[in-house]
Formats: structure tokens, sequence, C-alpha cells
């Protein structure tokens, strides 16, 4: 195992500044190890408990001290991601995805209604060939039902990414709609990543690198997984999205557009942003600027906290 000492001496924290509230943030915190074989990150939200985050650290470590596998594809597709925003506010966001064809919208927001959703969706799907949505587990069976319902009357759905918490939910509403059923809490959260896959829960496996404890990890989930995966980041700075861009660029085969384009919600990021070329990003890891890192690092406080974290999951690393 990597020596904690030396995963704490290569640590660098930042505070990423956001375009648009997200998962209820505006700005995203993140510790990079600047490692032997490259960057890896750290990033787990800030609410999960350390038995959860020590998954997200296990990615980062491995990206920093173990080389990465050697990609079979260079240019990833990316779908557009477009926040619980106003109709008003779509185009703005589309504009940062140059060339995407393919967009996720976020639904069953919280204070926001079925209406609220219908009309981000009906406007994202006036500009984009393909939509999604994403309701991160926020519907009951019957509110999925219903919404899926609303949300194709005017256009198809590509699919429903995560409408219910729970399996056995995930498995009533795709028996009951005719909109394919992806899974994404429910594979980077379970004990068994497998378990939604055998229980018939899902059509489409979406997979997160940092959750899953690394690309390779990602990797051996995805090659016992039988149905269609889609890559996609956690809120990554670009040091994750380029592990999550490798990890595609991995698979044997990659049907769908990997939700890998979010470093256009950041204001600021440790890199160049990379523009998307025909709705494509290269499969290669990052190397963040040094004056990018100096700029955004986060105050001492927040560095500590960080530093104390990893201390934390440092035991319990798979």
């Amino acid at each position: 195992m990597v020596d904690l000492a030396d995963i704490l001496d290569r640590l660098h924290v930042v505070a990423l500044p956001m375009r648009v509230r997200f998962r209820g943030i505006t700005t995203r915190e993140v510790a990079l190890i600047d490692g032997p074989a490259g960057w890896g990150e750290f990033g787990a939200f800030v609410e999960y408990r350390p038995a959860e985050a020590a998954h997200w650290l296990a990615a980062g470590v491995e990206a920093a001290y173990r080389p990465l596998p050697e990609v079979v594809r260079t240019r990833i597709p990316i779908n557009a991601t477009v926040p619980a925003v106003t109709p008003d506010e779509v185009p703005a966001v589309l504009a940062r995805f140059p060339g995407a064809r393919t967009a996720k919208v976020k639904v069953a927001e919280p204070g926001q209604t079925l209406a609220d959703d219908v009309a981000r969706v009906d406007a994202v799907r006036a500009a984009m060939d393909t939509v999604r949505v994403d309701a991160n587990g926020g519907w009951t069976v019957e509110q999925a039902v219903a919404a899926a319902r609303a949300l194709t009357a005017d256009g198809p759905l590509e699919y429903l990414e995560q409408p219910c918490r729970t399996v056995a939910e995930l498995a009533e509403v795709r028996r009951r709609v005719e909109v394919p059923v992806a899974a994404d809490e429910s594979i980077r959260k379970a004990d068994d990543p497998l378990h939604v896959v055998r229980s018939g829960a899902a059509d489409v496996a979406v997979l997160k690198v940092a959750p899953l404890g690394g690309v390779h990890a990602m990797l051996r989930i995805a090659a016992q997984i039988d149905i269609p995966v889609v890559v996609s980041s956690a809120l990554d700075s670009a040091v994750g999205i380029g592990a999550g861009l490798v990890a595609a660029g991995c698979l044997p085969a990659l049907g769908h557009a990997c939700g890998l384009g979010t470093g256009g919600l950041f204001i600021d990021d440790v890199a160049e942003p990379v523009v998307p070329v025909d709705g494509c990003l290269p499969a290669a890891p990052v190397r963040p600027d040094p004056d990018r890192l100096a700029a955004l690092a986060a105050p001492p406080d927040r560095r500590q906290w960080w530093i104390d974290r990893v201390r934390e999951c440092y035991p319990l690393l798979p």
C-alpha cells in the first residue's frame, strides 16, 4: 500500500467556482495528488462518510501511483449537462458544449415541479438530437411513471437515469414505462455494483471512475455487465475528467455519449479547458497547470479539512 505520508506530501487542495448551482453547491472542492505515475483526484462530496469516500480516495491514489491502461479509442463523444435551470437559461448552458448531440437534463430538483422539468426538457429538445434525464433517485415509482409520460409527450427520451432510489423501484418503473431505465446511484453506492443488472432493473449502466475505486476497478465492473455502459463524471475537475475519458477509451464498445463534459460547469479549472471537437473529447490524462493550481488553492482551513479526511479514509482503502 502507498505510504500515507507520501500521499499527504503530494496533496493539493483546490476550490473551483461554478457557473450555476449544481448538487446544491456553487464551489467544488477537490484534493489532487501529484504522483509518480500521474495526477489523481480525491473529490468525494463533503457529506459522504469515510467508508464511502474511501473508494474515491482509492481512485485518486490509483491514478497517481499506477499507470493507466491503454485506450482502444482516442475520441469520446460527450453529452451536454443541463442543471435545473429555467428554459430561458438553456441556450447559454448548451453553448458550453459545442458539437454535442446529446444532452442530459437534471429533473426532480427539490422545490421544482414536473411542469418545470417538462419546460426545461422541451427547451433542450428544441436544440438537441438526443435527450436523457437524470432524477438522482428523486421520484417515487408513481411519480416516475407520470414523469415518463409527461416528458415524452413532445418527443422521445434516450433514457431515465436513476428515477427512484432502490433497485426494486427501478425494476418496477422499468416494467411500467417504455423509456429505457439507467442506473447510477444503484451501482456506485451499492455493496454489490452488479446487483441492479442481475435484478433486471436497468437497460443502461452509468459508471463513474471515482466512486467505483478507479479506472481499473470500473473496467472490471464494466466487463461483467451485459448492458450498455455510459461513463460519467462525478462533478470532477479536469484531472478526474481525464481519468473518466481514459476509462471510456478502454471500453470494448461505446454506444452512448458519455457524461464527461461537465468541465463546462466551472468558471475556472486546474487545466486549460479542452474544447470538444464535433462533440468529442480526447481520451487522455490531464496534468494541472501550476499557475492555476496556485490561483485556485483552497484556504488553509479547508486544506486541513481535506488532509484530515484523507487520514480518516486511508485505513479504509479497499
